[in-house]
């Protein structure tokens, strides 16, 4: 008798899954070379489509009424500047207005029955976390967009390979294991971190089974790295790893610890993985037949020319479950101008992460973001990777301080804050306060050891 529940075989139709989104090898023998034309047709077609979807979701329908949106008369790519974009703040609105799941979903939980699905937090790094609603046709194409990445960066079909990712609210970890495990047919050991896998067993498994990969983030592997110089290990060569995909991090000094390519990636929460690397390393590929992506100023919102940094505004053209249209996603980079790349692909490419636009701080009339003045002070020889900045108004005026950590003596630590400041001064001309601690004295406060993402950032004014 039936139960009036379709399962996911029954929900999904994958082989339509691969053929609108090609998993690799298959996407890097047509759609990775595709003519612009081509790539242009495709998109725009998508995003007629997807704006029809998206009309029917009361957060959608209600903005775009108000701004006077029609999707019909979406016939170009220009015609896009007449959609109204949002931030996260419109999205925790919309969760206040209408607990806990907002009314920007285009699935509810009870069409579990017609589509498993499941519920995604973003890791609250920014504020309160939000819910996304991924039905099984999202988990699947998220999967292969994941798969393509990992492939481009080196994985291979056979290769083993851990996800140290953690396995919590958030979707990272779960869109890693789906895209090895079922486009990549890779051998995935899941050990997650912390309390799962402590970094002695990570080690231990990593010299047994050497895996082509450690996926996690660059804070990780590279704290995984000292344990293994200390255990009288060198993270070159008696781990096994030749693939660094997927890590996010200070990309340089992750391929100078463990000696192989690393390759910078762009996704989040809310639509999974957009753009990846490419061994020539001259921006990441957005992957345009499941994204449009455009550039404009964090302040008014205008678009921006190709070559300048601004807020990332992304579309994603895949979903069933919770819609993202025109997502003013405040992530700070920018579009290289359409050219073939080295490797032979025409997909438009952007620049790498390059802060927070919600994280500016405007300091004596210079607009600086944390990302950036965490790069520069931990570039200083003798600092660590970690750093925490932190915002405050002391005697009248706002400061800035930037925390770092280092093994040197304490007695040296007034010098090395010195050689920051002066660091900092000589990219932004402005005076900028530095303070050194010991290593793990930070991780309080970007609580590496809970989140997906380790904070960077405080406004205490």
């Amino acid at each position: 008798m039936s139960t009036g529940i379709r399962r996911p075989w029954e929900a999904v139709d994958y082989d339509e899954v691969a053929a609108l989104y090609p998993p690799p090898p298959e996407y890097f023998e047509h759609g990775w070379t595709a003519a612009p034309e081509e790539i242009d047709r495709v998109k725009l077609s998508r995003l007629r489509d997807r704006a029809q979807r998206a009309a029917k979701v009361p957060f959608f329908a209600r903005r775009w009424e108000e701004a006077g949106f029609d999707p019909a008369d979406l016939r170009t790519f220009e015609d896009l500047a007449s959609v109204p974009t949002y931030t996260v703040d419109d999205i925790r609105q919309s969760i206040e207005d209408h607990p806990p799941y907002g009314d920007y979903q285009g699935v509810e939980v009870v069409d579990a029955c017609r589509e498993p699905m499941r519920i995604a937090m973003s890791g609250g790094t920014t504020g309160d976390p939000r819910p996304t609603l991924y039905t099984e046709w999202d988990r699947a194409a998220t999967g292969v967009r994941a798969a393509r990445g990992m492939y481009l960066q080196g994985l291979r079909p056979g290769d083993v390979v851990f996800n140290s990712w953690s396995y919590g609210l958030h979707n990272g970890a779960f869109a890693f294991d789906d895209a090895l495990y079922r486009w990549l047919n890779c051998v995935v050991l899941t050990t997650s971190t912390g309390n799962v896998t402590s970094t002695a067993r990570q080690l231990e498994l990593a010299r047994q089974y050497r895996p082509a990969a450690i996926l996690g983030t660059g804070d990780y592997l590279l704290r995984l790295a000292e344990a293994a110089r200390a255990a009288g290990l060198d993270p070159r060569t008696d781990l096994g790893i030749r693939s660094l995909a997927t890590n996010i991090g200070n990309e340089d000094l992750l391929e100078e610890t463990f000696g192989v390519p690393a390759y910078a990636t762009y996704g989040f929460h809310e639509v999974g993985y957009v753009a990846a690397e490419c061994p020539a390393k001259d921006g990441l590929h957005i992957f345009e037949d499941a994204f449009h992506v455009e550039v404009v100023d964090p302040e008014t919102g205008a678009p921006l020319p190709d070559g300048e940094t601004g807020a990332l505004v992304v579309t994603e053209l895949y979903k069933t479950g919770s819609p993202q249209f025109r997502y003013n996603i405040m992530d700070l980079s920018f579009l290289h101008p359409r050219t073939r790349c080295a490797c032979g692909s025409w997909l438009r490419r952007m620049g790498r992460f390059a802060g927070r636009g919600d994280n500016m701080i405007k300091l004596r009339g210079v607009n600086i973001w944390p990302e950036g003045l965490g790069r520069i002070a931990t570039a200083v020889p003798s600092v660590s990777t970690d750093y925490f900045v932190r915002a405050e108004r002391r005697d009248g005026r706002d400061r800035v301080v930037v925390m770092v950590a280092s093994d040197t003596e304490p007695e040296r630590w007034p010098e090395l804050a010195g050689e920051v400041e002066a660091a900092l001064h000589q990219k932004f001309g402005i005076r900028i306060d530095a303070e050194v601690v010991a290593p793990g004295s930070l991780d309080p406060l970007t609580e590496v050891a809970s989140q997906a993402k380790a904070k960077r950032f405080r406004d205490d004014r």
